[in-house]
């Protein structure tokens, strides 16, 4: 008849299943705790025994303690060695250099044994739970999540994030932007932390990054979602634009339509969760001609020259769009050079055909295009309704 397992036993089994942790794990860790436990309770006049095992019986939840002794004829080291007539009192068959384990288990230990053996439970229980959400969490790294504001601080804003704490560092927060508690945002995860938080790991996340929007936009359109759409690079300078370019792998899908949703309606619903920062789409060429005059949206390219060496190019507009160009600040002139990664040098009409009389900032003439740059056919970008694209 199988013997009843005692009631630390049935605990340890309870709480493995309901904490998906391992029961064996579980018990080498009490039994860890137990070996500890016992050298540190040892009376100053015994000697301490060089080699300490603890073993729980996983049927009884009986604890017993044993030392690891080397069988001699003649002992020099008593912490470590027993004599061969005392070995074979308790293990008849012993012979000279053998290991024995020799029951120390003290008298009143059981007590000691059983707190030490519910302090580490619940402590492996808190480890193994932290790990889960860990394991859980680091999947979602650069993915978007669904976060309620707890709390703020001077420093930072406090999400929650379903099983833990994520944490919105102040220059993580788009500029401008007035979170309160209870107000659910979408976050980029930049990382997480196995500590740190005060109910586990802690996870960093941004409102900032120029892959919150592609993640969003991964959300918002299907055709990205399914691969027919790609995102081929992001430029963003969050709060205020963001230009996004695009590609489609099916002749018949418009990328930037796609995008832009009907009545606008899919890029609105991003302009929201973003606060309103406006949002440049647009078409993606392996013609970097092509592809830089598209950055400059809204305004109107009508050529681009491009060097021999190295990716800069000259971007010519009509004398009226030469600040459109530009941008406020430099601003889109700024995020178109991000986003197709060249340096781009910006002129008018006018300017170009008076070039051969200027100087750079340094006193230097300045070489007519012609002669150091390769000339394309003017190119006109694709008439877009900005109302819908530029929000």
């Amino acid at each position: 008849m199988e013997r009843k397992k005692s009631e630390i036993i049935q605990a340890v089994e309870a709480l493995a299943h309901e904490k998906d942790i391992s029961e064996e794990m579980l018990f080498s860790a009490i039994e860890e705790a137990i070996r500890i436990a016992y050298k540190r309770n040892l009376p100053r006049d015994q000697v301490e025994p060089a080699s300490v095992v603890a073993r729980m019986n996983r049927q009884t939840g009986a604890i017993s303690v044993f030392a690891r002794m080397l069988v001699v004829e003649e002992i020099t080291n008593p912490s470590s060695q027993i004599l061969l007539e005392d070995a074979q009192k308790t293990h008849p068959s012993a012979l000279v250099d053998d290991i024995i384990e020799i029951d120390v288990t003290p008298k009143g230990f059981l007590r000691v044994a059983a707190l030490t053996a519910k302090q580490v439970i619940m402590q492996r229980i808190r480890e193994a739970e932290r790990g889960k959400i860990y394991d859980e969490y680091v999947e979602k790294t650069d993915e978007i999540l669904t976060a309620v504001v707890q709390r703020t601080d001077d420093y930072n804003i406090y999400v929650e994030l379903g099983n833990t704490e994520g944490v919105l560092e102040r220059r993580e927060c788009i500029p401008g932007e007035e979170l309160k508690e209870g107000d659910h945002v979408k976050v980029y995860v930049l990382e997480v932390q196995r500590e740190g938080g005060s109910h586990g790991p802690q996870v960093r996340v941004s409102r900032i990054h120029p892959n919150l929007v592609k993640r969003l936009f991964e959300m918002e359109v299907p055709e990205i979602a399914g691969g027919i759409v790609t995102i081929k690079s992001i430029a963003r300078e969050a709060g205020s634009r963001t230009k996004i370019a695009v590609h489609s792998n099916d002749a018949m899908v418009d990328p930037v339509g796609s995008c832009v949703g009907q009545q606008g309606g899919r890029v609105k619903r991003i302009v929201n969760e973003l606060h309103d920062e406006k949002i440049d789409i647009i078409k993606w060429s392996e013609n970097p001609s092509e592809f830089v005059a598209n950055a400059l949206n809204p305004a109107h390219v009508v050529g681009i020259y491009t060097a021999d060496e190295g990716k800069m190019c000259r971007a010519v507009v009509p004398d009226n769009q030469l600040s459109l160009a530009i941008g406020d600040k430099g601003q889109n002139a700024r995020l178109a050079a991000k986003l197709t990664g060249w340096k781009i040098d910006i002129k008018s009409e006018s300017q170009i055909q008076g070039m051969e009389d200027m100087e750079d900032e340094y006193g230097n003439p300045i070489a007519a295009p012609e002669e150091t740059y390769e000339v394309f056919e003017p190119f006109f970008s694709e008439n877009i309704d900005t109302e819908d694209d530029t929000l």
